[in-house]
């Protein structure tokens, strides 16, 4: 018989840890497609009528009616910034429609921008897109003789992510390509949540693999059924 895990005073609900995400709020969530994603917070959110006009940081918007894909078909997202929006044809279409707004964003871009909020830089030049329509409005500067557009770095109110294991501290460990955006958005945010498989005592984690630390993480949720 599985034991119960260890009690951590981080732990909530998904429920709890949906409730608090308000009325257009900016929300980073982890994941590349559904790879990485928690989507057992990211779904509760439907049952939270103040997670509404969000503006939603991430790789993708999920898939049709999965994930970040719920919440759309919901018209709970109001703007989406990231990479791969054509991957989910419900975005495509509240695009055209013109209820989705959609800052495009290179992901190498995303990935940078990301860890530059977390890192307190407010913005970096770089190399691509700067001859495209995303580089248009921004400040263009030759730097080596090369034009560089000036991009700036991103936050967010709340970051949703999800690991593989923690301990009852929330110190964080990811599981392969899981790890993707998620321990940049632990850095970028005012409130983390992060949804995990597995919770443990402290000492039972390798601190090797401890990848995101506790000190910056807000609330775990165990995921159901793992």
């Amino acid at each position: 018989m599985r034991s119960a895990p260890p009690s951590s005073p981080k732990r909530v609900t998904a429920a709890d840890a949906a409730a608090t995400v308000r009325r257009g709020d900016t929300v980073m969530v982890g994941g590349f497609g559904l790879v990485g994603k928690p989507l057992q917070v990211v779904e509760a959110l439907l049952d939270n009528p103040e997670a509404t006009e969000l503006t939603v940081i991430s790789n993708n918007l999920g898939e049709p009616g999965r994930g970040l894909g719920l919440l759309l078909r919901n018209g709970r997202i109001r703007k989406a910034i990231g990479s791969f929006f054509t991957s989910n044809p419900d975005a495509v279409r509240a695009h055209a429609e013109g209820w989705l707004e959609v800052e495009l964003t290179p992901q190498g871009t995303l990935a940078e921008a990301i860890r530059a909020g977390g890192a307190g830089v407010a913005a970096f030049y770089i190399r691509t897109g700067v001859v495209t329509k995303i580089a248009e409005g921004r400040e263009v500067r030759e730097l080596d003789g090369v034009p560089h557009v000036l991009w700036p770095a991103l936050q967010a109110g709340v970051a949703l992510v999800r690991a593989k294991r923690a301990d009852v501290l929330g110190n964080l460990v990811y599981e392969k390509t899981a790890r993707n955006f998620n321990p940049d958005m632990a850095t970028a945010a005012r409130t983390v949540i992060a949804q995990v498989d597995e919770i443990v005592d402290v000492g039972q984690l390798d601190p090797e693999q401890i990848v995101t630390p506790h000190i910056l993480v807000d609330a775990l949720v165990a995921t159901e059924g793992a």
